[in-house]
């Protein structure tokens, strides 16, 4: 066998382990970029920010409201004011489950938890993800509503209901997120943040009204 074959071999066979030898490397190593990834499959997708704009859609809009009809739930057999918010077609003005010191607590857990980033803990728009939004001025935020304005306080309990269940304007639905039981309790907490900026001498018990004057 000639020599220059030998070489040749050993050559390649050498070269042909440096591939391995990278990535070895680069699996054990750490580095501020992103790897690259020759089959990316499904490890990295585009995605888009809340409220961002979407150009494929013909509203523009990245979210996307749930297909009407497509993810199917029981009632249980209970009343439309309890699951929809609603009377014989009317949004109904009172909540429709005892309001007890249980049902706030639980309220103000679940308003903190889903609804204090953006509205603020009291409620005022003002929630750690409104302020962040406002600081980055990109020009696709929408500023959420503070539950204080006479147009809020004004709504119904059951339009409250449904705007936590299917979203309004920007603000995404919580539906498959928040029991119903629930939803009612974050209602409740809602209506005692609004009673606490609104409230009169005639909510104060009389034998305390006196420490105020």
């Amino acid at each position: 066998m000639p020599k220059w074959i030998f070489r040749a071999g050993i050559i390649i066979a050498v070269l042909s382990l440096i591939p391995f030898a990278i990535v070895a490397k680069n699996r054990a190593s750490k580095s501020e970029t992103t790897r690259r990834q020759i089959v990316p499959d499904m490890d990295k997708q585009p995605s888009f920010r809340a409220q961002e704009r979407n150009p494929l859609f013909a509203d523009g809009r990245a979210m996307r409201p749930a297909a009407e009809g497509t993810v199917p739930w029981s009632d249980g057999g209970r009343e439309e004011s309890f699951t929809e918010g609603k009377s014989e077609g009317e949004w109904v003005a009172r909540i429709p489950v005892p309001v007890t010191d249980e049902l706030m607590l639980r309220g103000r857990e679940r308003y903190d938890i889903y609804c204090s980033p953006c509205h603020g803990l009291d409620g005022s728009g003002s929630g750690m993800a409104a302020l962040r939004a406002e600081e980055l001025q990109e020009g696709t935020w929408t500023p959420p509503t503070s539950y204080h304005t006479g147009l809020i306080r004004q709504r119904p309990a059951g339009h409250l209901f449904n705007t936590i269940t299917n979203g309004i304007r920007n603000m995404p639905a919580y539906g498959d997120l928040i029991p119903e039981e629930d939803r009612w309790a974050i209602v409740a907490y809602l209506r005692a943040l609004q009673r606490s900026r609104n409230a009169s001498i005639d909510d104060v018990p009389e034998e305390r009204r006196s420490t105020l004057r």
